[in-house]
Parts: C-alpha cells; structure tokens; sequence
C-alpha cells in the first residue's frame, strides 16, 4: 500500500475508478477520481482528495521537475517508504509501524492544511469518515500483508480492487479482456500454489485492494466536498485514530523508541507527504490518462524496493505475471480514456 496511498500534501503503495481530477480529487493514502468508472490504475492517482496546491516555497522548486519525473518520483518514494516500514516491523510489528505512518503524516497535514472544522454538513462528515476508514483500512491491510509476502506481489495483488472497480464501472466489453488478463496474472503468480506466497498474507493484500477501490470512490467525493487537502488531513486524521488502539494494543511502549520513531517519521514522509505533493502538482500538467498509465507501473516498482531493500528476489514466473498485471492495467486505462474522449463533430 498502499499505502499506500495512495493517490495529496496520494497511490500502490499505493490506483482509479475514475481517473484522477485535478479539481476533484487525486491520490491520497497512499494514491489513488471524479466519478467512480475510468481506470484501474487512474485509481491509484485518487489516493487523496484534493485539489492542486497552489503558491510558492517547496511546492514552486518541485514544479520545476516534469510532471512525468514528478510521478515517477512519487511511486519510488512510496514504494521504497513501504521497503523501509517493513525493516522496522520486526522491531514495532505491522500494526505499529502503520499507526506511527498515518499518526505522523496526519499531524503534518494537518498542521499544513489547518482544515476548517465548522461549516460542514452531515454528508461532508460522512463522506471524510468513509473515506477515512477506507484509508486506514487500506494501509492497514496492506502493511499486514507486506509482513508475510514479498512487496511486489503484495502490490499486485492489491492493484486488482482498483482494476475490478474499472473494469465493472465501465460496461465495456474489451475490459473483460484485460481482467482476464489480470486474472492469468494472478494465475501465475500463485503457480504451484499460493501457498508459498502465505494464503493470509495473499488474502490481506487483496482485501487492501478493496478498500482501495472504495478509497477511490470517497476520495472523489471528499474531493467536491473539501476545499484544497482539508479532506485528506480529515480523513487521514480519522484513519490515525482508528488504527490508534491497535498499533498500542500490539506495540505499546515500542512505538516511542526513539530508532523506531525516526525511521517511521522518514516513511511517513516518503509514503504519504512527498509523493502526494508530487502528485497533486504533477496532476495540473498531465493528463489525466497519461498519470493513470504512469501509476500502472507501481508493482514493478514495489518489486524494485523489494529487491533493493529488502534482497528480495522474484522467479522469472512472478516477474512475468507482475508484467501480465500492469499490462492490464495499462490496457484498461487507454480503452476507458478512449471511451470517454470527445468525439470531434462531423465536418458540415
């Protein structure tokens, strides 16, 4: 996850139901619409809920990068933060080292955005609670699963909420193609038996792709609701508060030592701070299609920090059904951008 995401000031780890909106919504917990239907991977680009930031300081150096070396540099940063969270599970357990992640990037964004508290109707609170515990339960699941497989599975395995909600939103047959083609990649992936993979660690990582999808769905409706972040400081301080008691409940005094408290506070600016910024600057540039293609590549990436930071090795099988994912991935975002491109009027 992805966490996060993923997918704002975000993703896998965190992809779009709808494909990111830069007036509505982009990628926040990790990543990762407007309306519920585009893409699988726009999906990730819906991980947060805001609109782009506008303004000097940091954010003005960043714009200076391409917005392609902007998203490419966000999923490295959440892919490798996720690499990095995994080091210090042994030390602060999933449960803690994911409590210290949203607790620490839901005091900077808050601090940050200083979102408003009044004002708001009974549906805006609704709408920031559902997407706040899509958001906890995303990063949640997908830090459970992290501990028992390798990331790049874990991630693909995850990418497959946010591909089945484009897949079902979009009524078009040719999409069927590509969630059979997910499907092979899955096919592969558990080769042998998924057994090896650890059935629980598997069955975490697509229940983090649920929430993911749903993440998607309430990102964008956070997004028209909230003005700027002030819906992902909300909704990531919600998820912070519900995973609170678990995090104390598992790690207890563990979570403030001060080694453990350092690197989580460098994950959660990895995972959740920096690639959002990137993204949300970037999202004012690209197209919209062209981001969603971009975060198609998160498995590939998470596989890359699973390599380098954890020396975890994929078999030439599981290389191929992690490409076999992003292949779909990719394929369901050109046909649904397709799809929803104006047509040009007939000449007279």
């Amino acid at each position: 996850m992805t966490e996060p995401t993923t997918p704002a000031v975000s993703a896998a780890a965190h992809p779009s139901g709808a494909g990111p909106a830069p007036a509505d919504g982009s990628r926040a917990g990790g990543a990762r619409g407007t309306s519920a239907g585009s893409t699988a991977s726009g999906a990730a680009a819906d991980r947060s809920g805001a609109s782009a930031p506008k303004g000097g300081g940091p954010a003005r150096g960043l714009a200076r990068m391409g917005p392609v070396a902007m998203v490419v540099a966000g999923g490295l940063s959440v892919q490798f933060g996720s690499g990095f969270a995994v080091k210090i599970m042994p030390e602060a357990g999933a449960l803690g080292v994911v409590t210290l992640r949203l607790v620490i990037a839901a005091s900077i964004l808050m601090l940050v955005c200083r979102p408003k508290l009044r004002g708001h109707t009974r549906q805006d609170w609704g709408t920031v609670l559902a997407f706040g515990l899509a958001l906890g339960g995303m990063n949640t699941l997908f830090y459970q699963a992290a501990a028992r497989i390798d990331l790049g599975a874990a991630v693909t395995l995850e990418v497959l909420g946010p591909l089945a909600l484009s897949v079902l939103t979009s009524r078009r047959l040719v999409n069927v193609v590509w969630a059979g083609l997910a499907l092979a990649g899955v096919a592969l992936l558990g080769a042998g038996g998924f057994d090896h993979l650890d059935p629980l660690g598997a069955a975490y990582a697509l229940a983090a792709g649920g929430c993911w999808a749903a993440y998607i769905v309430f990102s964008a409706r956070t997004g028209r609701r909230f003005p700027q972040a002030d819906g992902l400081a909300l909704a990531m301080a919600v998820a912070a508060l519900l995973v609170l008691p678990l995090g104390v409940w598992e790690s207890g005094a563990k979570l403030v030592v001060p080694s453990t408290l350092a690197v989580a506070a460098g994950v959660a600016v990895l995972s959740s701070v920096l690639p959002y910024t990137l993204e949300l600057i970037a999202l004012r540039r690209l197209p919209n299609a062209t981001f969603a293609i971009l975060m198609s590549l998160e498995p590939a990436i998470a596989a890359l920090s699973g390599f380098l930071v954890l020396s975890q090795r994929l078999t030439l099988t599981e290389g191929l059904a992690i490409v076999l994912v992003i292949a779909a991935s990719m394929g369901a975002v050109r046909s649904t951008a397709r799809a929803s491109a104006p047509k040009a009027a007939p000449e007279a």
